[in-house]
């Protein structure tokens, strides 16, 4: 017998519309920040402030790790059918998320090595005048993180708006760091707090760089798949008749989904979507090859 229609065998490759969402914030939040990057760095060199200098530097970066971002989304929404992807274009966005941690570890090299030229030889602040961009640039930044935070638990899964997330904080707090060094540079005369405060920003800024680059790493490396999970399906499917699980692979095709090739054997073979059916709690799970293996 010929088979005219495969559809309803077919996996489905759709592009999420909580992802689009985050598209759309991410391309409103480049906009911001390439405009404070620009007011930023302008009244940096103008007014000698370190801290806001390098705000200013790293939020161009910033701009740049967006952008990967935005591309990343719109990659994978163009792609989402291609053939040519054998499981979907979900990785696109974890790989985003891997290639924005690695330009936010050289933004927090950046700030260190500037920050210490500029404890070694300090430079005249304009205090009042820097401090007004500074206030700016946090309320910019405030907007940005809020337009990224998103409404929808699965947000949490997505490492590509993650990693603009964690660009935009990082940004606030270097916000909330320039604005400290100046005020007390100013009450106090402690010009070397301006750039103390972008070496406490480089450190900090690299721990989450470095916290997102093993979160999607685990991920391309087919390494980040829950140990538990594996468990508990071998313990579901080998709880129902006398089936014995001789060989399973998982791993992720993206931020929330997961890939599983399962071999069975059993005594009494039914059907792979009997077993497939046994899994239909596992959300996560969004191809399942079942191979079924009768003993002679």
């Amino acid at each position: 017998m010929h088979i005219e229609n495969l559809d309803q065998w077919k996996h489905s490759h759709h592009y999420n519309t909580d992802t689009r969402q985050g598209e759309r914030n991410t391309l409103r939040v480049i906009l911001l920040t390439v405009v404070m990057m620009i007011i930023e760095i302008t009244a940096g060199l103008a007014y000698g402030s370190m801290a806001l200098l390098a705000d200013g530097w790293h939020m161009g970066t910033h701009a740049a790790a967006l952008g990967i971002t935005a591309f990343a989304y719109s990659y994978a929404r163009r792609h989402a059918n291609d053939p040519r992807y054998s499981f979907g274009t979900g990785k696109v966005g974890v790989l985003g998320g891997f290639t924005s941690a690695v330009v936010l570890a050289l933004v927090a090299l950046l700030m260190l090595v500037e920050s210490i030229q500029r404890l070694l030889s300090p430079e005249v602040i304009h205090f009042n005048q820097a401090i007004a961009v500074a206030v700016l640039g946090l309320i910019i930044n405030l907007l940005s993180a809020f337009l990224l935070q998103g409404h929808d638990h699965s947000h949490h899964h997505d490492h590509n708006l993650k990693a603009a997330y964690l660009h935009v904080l990082a940004d606030a707090m270097t916000s909330v760091l320039a604005i400290i060094a100046l005020l007390t540079g100013k009450a106090l005369g402690w010009i070397w707090m301006d750039p103390m405060m972008g070496i406490v920003g480089a450190i900090i800024i690299s721990r989450w760089a470095y916290g997102l680059l093993r979160d999607t790493s685990k991920i391309l490396l087919d390494s980040g798949v829950n140990q538990k999970t594996v468990s508990d399906i071998r313990s579901l499917i080998e709880s129902d008749s006398d089936n014995k699980i001789s060989d399973i692979h998982l791993w992720q095709i993206g931020s929330h989904q997961l890939a599983a090739i399962i071999s069975i054997v059993t005594h009494s073979p039914k059907p792979p979507d009997h077993y497939k059916k046994l899994l239909t709690d596992f959300e996560e799970l969004a191809h399942i090859t079942v191979e079924v293996n009768q003993p002679h």
